[in-house]
């Protein structure tokens, strides 16, 4: 231990980090069994057991809730997901290396864009006046504009599909990685063997790379109820709750803008509930079916 003290040394503000900022606030959690009160404190509260856990069930809201949470990030995974790994696989394709970096460079700069720049160029492009209502009626798609962000059910399709934009980029340096460590080897005796591009596609590059799809496949479905509720609150109004409020806006309104601080804890612990539910169950699926897992 002594001989390896210096890396623990370097390991200890993680540490430090992960217990002060991520398991002692997990004490706050026993809020959602109690009546909370801020001049009593989370000790002084009295306890009410399950009754916010129950009003939250018999809430005339909450399926609403958990259909528009399980559908946006459904659609995330199902469009978002694999376009991640197209866009690797074409870039991976490419040979000629500055038209590579260029597109590498493009995709990648939406990632570290302000997300209230993002929104804001959102509204720009979505409203009537916008880029998109004058290409739709540019090339005849419709006659008259559309007020995109006041439909519900447009919500979910610019939801996703500015999500697929702000990450295509951002979520493929890891399929890269991964690229990147199959031996070179393995194509060249495809190519003696007379293998072209698709037979070395589908017979080295997929299998070599499956670990970390599926890894990241698990992570994903880990975190299905765990919707961007920053970017949702900054696009909604109250005429697209309907397909638009999520579990996670639910719980702002109602923790921080009502101050019903015990309701909004027991939604938000239900919420991770679910979620580590659906991590161990992916986990173990993946485990029975293939040889990678999470543990």
């Amino acid at each position: 231990m002594m001989a390896n003290r210096y890396l623990y040394l370097m390991l200890l503000p993680t540490v430090l980090y992960f217990l002060i900022f991520e398991y002692k606030p997990m004490y706050g959690a026993i809020i959602a069994f109690k009546d909370f009160n801020p001049f009593a404190g989370v000790a002084g509260s009295p306890w009410v057991g399950f009754k916010n856990f129950e009003k939250f069930f018999e809430s005339y809201y909450f399926f609403r809730l958990l259909k528009n949470t399980f559908l946006m990030s459904f659609y995330s995974l199902l469009f978002i997901f694999p376009a991640s790994l197209v866009f690797a696989l074409l870039l991976n394709e490419l040979r000629i290396k500055k038209l590579k970096s260029f597109l590498q460079t493009v995709s990648y700069l939406p990632h570290f864009v302000s997300l209230i720049v993002i929104c804001g160029m959102i509204i720009d492009f979505t409203k009537p006046g916008g880029i998109i209502n004058s290409l739709l009626l540019g090339i005849g798609i419709i006659s008259e504009p559309i007020q995109f962000l006041i439909l519900p059910e447009w919500f979910r399709t610019i939801y996703v599909g500015s999500g697929m934009w702000q990450s295509l980029g951002w979520n493929s340096i890891i399929y890269l990685a991964a690229l990147s460590g199959i031996n070179p080897s393995l194509y060249e005796a495809a190519v003696v063997d007379g293998a072209g591009r698709w037979k070395q596609l589908t017979h080295i590059t997929l299998p070599g790379i499956l670990p970390t799809v599926l890894i990241l496949l698990i992570l994903n479905v880990g975190t299905l109820l765990n919707v961007g509720w920053d970017k949702i609150i900054l696009l909604y109004n109250p005429g697209t709750y309907v397909t638009a409020d999520v579990i996670s806006t639910f719980v702002y309104r109602r923790g921080v803008m009502e101050a019903d601080y015990s309701f909004s804890a027991a939604v938000g612990l239900f919420n991770s509930v679910i979620n580590f539910t659906l991590l161990v169950l992916a986990n173990r699926i993946s485990r029975k079916t293939t040889e990678s897992s999470l543990w």
